[in-house]
């Protein structure tokens, strides 16, 4: 029998994740419509899944397709308003998902005379295509929410206003017809490179995820970590930053993952003695790490590679090491609130065993080490993933317990397909804003202004970079986050000289640290909601303990060895322990705990010291390990004379 209690904290999770998850909150229907919305879900699958196997279709088709699908499920499974019957379709929004789907299938149908035309639009074309635009626009209110509509329509906006924009933002300004053109019948626009990896790679891996998550294995993750962490000091908190580094390997969304992961740790911290707003905090920063975590990072790992123009694996390398940096920031931060308030772990009595954990469902795990190897073998992202989704099926066939019924395979399907949806919709929304970037040029008139406003000079440009980026990945999901913030940040920096790889993976860490960045801290907000604490103190608790995600991506830019840039064995160990030195000083300056309770005075050298540990230089190391190693020793000697 359920623990009346996890239930009633699953429940909870589950109307947290609907309240701030847009994506989460779908229709629930039965009966006829139900089987409808299967059909088209199903059938969405086996298209991806066929041009996977067979080869892809030409890149406007391929996306054409894709889209139409979407569109479908997204006014089918997202109603206009909130108020609306949850089980009964509107009438409304049957009409919507129809032209929503009509639309795209347009190309498909004139495709070889939009091709013959060569850009130029007819009456049809542009009716057809302002539709398809608008609908891309409501699309992404009903799912992705109103911060990325308010992006959307400032670039549209801004199209058009160009004559009037001052100095170097000024443009010669675009017709509706221009506009309409460029975003819908090239590959520059809503069809651009976004929308193509969705169609593509992305897509794959969500049904693989979905797979993955219907075997057990987020369940299979939380209790390892228990096994591995809850006995130690702070326990559940810990459990809460591993278990979150493990399901951010394979999931897409920072506010999921506090709901999913969140639901078992956050009560037990909070049992443990953990304040309620640091309990949330600490979800809500380990979950928004996930999103950084390879190989997937929300989904951003295969855009990235597109965008840099680098293979898939170098993404993957680059993004481990600062990922594992930004979990241990967190892990030290945890540990020294735990030391501070003298919580203990779990009795290991109460916990799982790890050898029965491994036996009873570790071939759980085998598809994503597969799928790993994979792709350092050298298989491309659609192989590995399609082999991948076929081992997830055998391998949970290794066990009765855990063994998919036909039916179980066929809804994984329908799952694949309907998550899918928040990750679409916001490509092809960005895809609106690459388009207007690339038809004014303002991207690189922004980097202009930017690198202006800081002087010329790296480090006030990237302080400036950072509060773009910050500001323009409010509220917005991943993919869509670090298209925009790529497309109008990271040009600043490249400017400045900074490598491409180094100057798209900064912009991206703090698009995402956005959701543990008060006001709009969406992460903190759904860890606060089911903790009961406070959702400001939550994320200003938060961001404490992402510390390391707002001084990593420094480091990376001064330091391009820790993205494996040009890294020897050597380079790679030293700026790793110094990394690992300083964001112990800088945790614990800011929790309020070393060896024991700081001065004030020895919270500013903890502070001053781990800043300059991670500034790369052989001085401003040696000065930083001397100020930490001094509040180590004076604090061991106090520590010891009250204990005396």
């Amino acid at each position: 029998m359920q623990d009346p209690n996890k239930k009633k904290d699953t429940a909870a999770a589950e109307e947290v994740l609907k309240e701030y998850d847009r994506e989460s909150d779908k229709m629930e229907y039965t009966g006829v419509m139900a089987k409808i919305v299967a059909a088209i879900a199903i059938a969405f699958s086996i298209f991806q899944l066929y041009t996977a196997i067979f080869g892809v279709l030409d890149a406007q088709l391929q996306r054409a397709i894709h889209l139409g699908f979407g569109m479908a499920l997204v006014f089918l499974l997202y109603p206009s308003r909130k108020s609306w019957s949850r089980h009964k379709v509107h009438p409304i929004d049957v009409l919507l998902a129809i032209v929503g789907a009509a639309t795209p299938a347009y190309i498909l149908i004139e495709y070889k005379e939009l091709v013959l035309r060569a850009g130029l639009v007819t009456d049809v074309d542009f009716i057809v295509g302002l539709i398809g635009i608008l609908l891309v626009i409501e699309a992404t209110r009903r799912v992705v929410g109103l911060p990325m509509v308010c992006v959307v329509l400032f670039f549209l906006a801004y199209a058009f206003l160009g004559p009037y924009m001052p100095g170097a933002l000024a443009h010669r300004g675009l017709t509706l017809e221009q506009l309409v053109s460029h975003l819908y019948y090239t590959t520059e626009g809503i069809f651009g490179i976004p929308l193509g990896v969705s169609a593509t790679f992305i897509f794959l891996f969500i049904l693989f995820g979905a797979y993955l998550e219907s075997t057990g294995l987020g369940k299979f993750f939380i209790d390892l970590a228990n096994a591995v962490a809850g006995w130690a000091s702070g326990g559940p908190a810990k459990v809460a930053v591993l278990s979150s580094g493990l399901m951010g390997t394979i999931s897409g969304s920072s506010v999921a993952n506090v709901a999913g992961t969140g639901s078992f740790t956050i009560p037990m911290m909070k049992k443990l003695g953990y304040h309620k707003n640091f309990a949330g905090a600490v979800e809500a920063a380990a979950s928004t790490g996930g999103q950084l975590m390879p190989p997937i990072m929300g989904a951003a790992a295969f855009l990235m590679a597109e965008f840099v123009g680098v293979p898939y694996l170098e993404i993957v390398k680059a993004a481990a090491i600062p990922a594992v940096l930004y979990f241990l920031g967190v892990w030290i931060g945890v540990h020294f609130e735990a030391k501070r308030n003298d919580l203990k772990g779990i009795p290991r009595s109460e916990l799982p065993k790890f050898s029965v954990i491994l036996k009873d469902r570790g071939h759980l795990a085998i598809p994503l080490i597969a799928i790993i190897y994979l792709l350092v073998a050298g298989y491309t992202p659609m192989r590995a993933a399609l082999f991948g989704i076929l081992l997830s099926i055998v391998a949970a066939c290794l066990r009765k317990s855990t063994r998919l019924t036909p039916m179980q395979i066929v809804q994984g399907l329908i799952d694949g397909a309907k998550n899918v949806l928040g990750v679409l919709v916001a490509c092809a929304a960005a895809g609106i804003v690459i388009g207007v970037v690339t038809k004014t040029g303002v991207g690189l008139k922004l980097a202009s202004v930017l690198i202006d406003v800081a002087g010329g000079m790296l480090l006030p440009t990237m302080f400036f970079t950072m509060i773009t980026s910050i500001v323009l990945g409010m509220g917005v999901p991943t993919t869509a986050n670090y298209v925009i913030t790529s497309t109008i940040a990271a040009p600043a920096l490249v400017q400045m000289g900074v490598p491409v790889l180094a100057a798209h993976m900064f912009v991206f860490y703090f698009g995402i640290v956005a959701d543990v960045t008060p006001p709009v801290a969406l992460a903190a907000f759904a860890g606060s909601a089911i903790s009961g604490g406070d959702p400001l103190r939550t994320g200003i608790n938060a961001s404490k303990l992402a510390i390391a995600a707002f001084i990593v991506p420094y480091v990376f830019v001064l330091a391009p060895v820790l993205l494996m840039i040009d890294a020897t064995a050597g380079t790679l160990i030293m700026a790793l322990v110094t990394a690992i030195v300083g964001m112990t000083g800088i945790s614990a300056s800011l929790i309020g705990f070393f060896v024991t309770k700081p001065t004030k005075l020895e919270r500013i050298m903890l502070l001053i010291g781990g800043l300059l540990m991670l500034k790369p230089g052989m001085l401003t190391d040696i000065i930083g390990f001397l100020m930490l190693a001094i509040v180590f020793f004076v604090q061991r000697r106090r520590k010891r004379t009250l204990t005396a």
